[in-house]
């Protein structure tokens, strides 16, 4: 299971028949959570709880004391301005499906007239439903070397950068793992990553550092973090291995890399994008809230 297999099913933000018990369950559980402390912003992806229907979620997030939930489409940002959250990542909308692929990204020439056409499109979705942030990918290499991705991707999101530096609006490439999860994707380490930014050389311009696939992929999350805060605009996370939840189960040390974060004055979002195992699954995502409020 992972976001590739269930983008398809987050459109209409209903899981299937059956899940309103559940929500409900979860709400009488936990109605009482603990006060955040304020120093990160909380706020977890959408497509991780399926099983909820999104309204549902929303309403929960809000309980626990989150800002928003990430990758939300515009088919439902409406529902988060109803409870007064917002889409701390965006995709564009259902039409733009290029927008939401991982595979045919920014590396390969091929794809770009229909990914400049549809973000020229989505930054103005996006900038005029009053968000800030919207996510891009670097899609998969298909033989084509680093550096000619990097150049790929640098003429290409030169050509849509001038106008979200003039909406406001922050692009976002996500870094992946090419060994397990996401085979073949380009933008599969800081190195690359960063030095992409380096060249695009603006403000709204900034990585999604996904700190379960960095540590997959190359590990060294907190000093690259540290050293390279500047180029990072937004952060993910979950457990390693596994993909599951941040507890005690798993190798990485939450509070440390959340502590290293705040040690370098971001402001922006950290979303728990972890594959819940547990049974309360709302009670699951506010103990790793809690893990990560440092």
């Amino acid at each position: 299971m992972n976001r590739r297999n269930l983008l398809k099913t987050i459109g209409s933000g209903i899981a299937g028949v059956g899940v309103m018990p559940i929500a409900c369950a979860q709400d009488n559980m936990k109605s009482n959570y603990s006060k955040l402390k304020g120093n990160i912003n909380h706020s977890v992806s959408a497509w991780c709880y399926k099983k909820i229907p999104f309204e549902d979620l929303v309403i929960q997030s809000k309980k626990i004391g989150l800002v928003g939930v990430d990758l939300v489409g515009s088919e439902n940002w409406d529902v988060l301005k109803k409870h007064n959250l917002i889409s701390t990542m965006c995709y564009g909308d259902l039409e733009g499906k290029s927008t939401r692929s991982l595979t045919n990204g920014w590396c390969d020439k091929k794809f770009h007239e229909d990914l400049i056409s549809n973000y020229l499109r989505h930054i103005e979705l996006v900038a005029d439903a009053g968000w800030k942030n919207l996510i891009c990918f670097s899609g998969s290499r298909r033989e084509i070397s680093d550096k000619q991705g990097l150049e790929n991707c640098i003429d290409g999101l030169n050509k849509i950068i001038p106008l979200a530096e003039k909406l406001g609006v922050v692009l976002h490439m996500e870094l992946l793992n090419s060994k397990i999860d996401h085979k073949d994707y380009m933008c599969d380490n800081s190195k690359w990553g960063v030095e992409l930014s380096k060249r695009l050389n603006s403000e709204n311009f900034k990585l999604l550092y996904d700190i379960y696939h960095m540590q997959v992929n190359e590990g060294d999350v907190i000093r690259t973090i540290t050293e390279n805060h500047k180029h990072i605009g937004h952060y993910h996370t979950a457990g390693v291995p596994g993909r599951h939840e941040i507890d005690e189960s798993q190798e990485l040390y939450y509070p440390a890399i959340m502590e290293s974060i705040v040690s370098t004055g971001f402001k922006g979002y950290v979303a728990q994008e972890f594959i819940p195992t547990k049974e309360d699954l709302i009670g699951g995502l506010a103990e790793a809230i809690q893990i990560c409020d440092v």
